[in-house]
């Protein structure tokens, strides 16, 4: 029974820390954007840009 008067503490500890966590999440902006961050890892490349093709030149061949 005594280990209750040291687990109800800390569990109250905790229950305050998980809300600070969780109002500085939301006033981050953290929520904002839920459906991109799932959508990342299905594209290709994201990190590169599609560049043009040029046009191959033959090699020139001195004799």
């Amino acid at each position: 029974m005594n280990i209750l008067l040291a687990l109800i503490p800390v569990s109250i500890l905790l229950l305050i820390a998980a809300g600070i966590a969780f109002f500085w999440a939301v006033d981050h902006d953290q929520f904002d954007d839920m459906d991109t961050p799932s959508l990342l890892p299905l594209l290709d490349n994201p990190d590169k840009a599609p560049q043009p093709q040029q046009p191959s030149q033959p090699p020139d061949h001195e004799p």
